[in-house]
């Protein structure tokens, strides 16, 4: 039934702030409303950023956009939502935070084989505006390379 899910949002911003060391995929805890209104795509990643809360990782700011066949049981578009990982990553998590310059973000929301939703994030260091400008560049370098190729 949910093999062929497309549902994927994208934080657009995330490669060109930061750069990704490592990436986790966790589950999210959320209500009935808010998984019918990720299916019809209707999410954002956009100013996200997750957070330790007494040793639980909660994701922040993160929009889901009301249900339209919702009733008064409808939910909060910008409510902060649990993040579902094991203890390990948690630690592992935690731990990379600590060090100077680190923070986590989300990368990916998407619908698994099984039809619940996970959310890719990763623990990450701030771009500076010499790196992203070469991260440009080679973007640019890498059209126009696939631009000759194809001739």
């Amino acid at each position: 039934m949910f093999k062929n899910s497309n549902i994927l949002i994208r934080n657009k911003r995330a490669t060109f702030d930061y750069e990704i060391m490592e990436r986790f995929v966790a589950g999210i805890q959320l209500y009935g409303t808010e998984i019918k209104s990720i299916r019809d795509g209707k999410a954002g990643l956009s100013d996200t950023y997750c957070t330790f809360i007494s040793d639980e990782l909660w994701v922040k700011n993160m929009h889901i956009a009301t249900y339209f066949f919702g009733t008064y049981n409808n939910h909060d578009v910008r409510r902060d939502r649990k993040l579902l990982l094991t203890k390990r990553e948690l630690r592992k998590l935690m731990r990379g935070t600590k060090e100077t310059g680190f923070t986590i973000i989300p990368t990916k929301l998407f619908i698994n084989e099984k039809g619940l939703a996970k959310l890719e994030i990763g623990l990450a260091r701030g771009k500076k505006n010499y790196d992203k400008r070469q991260s440009l560049k080679e973007k640019e370098d890498k059209r126009n390379i696939d631009r000759v190729m194809k001739r």
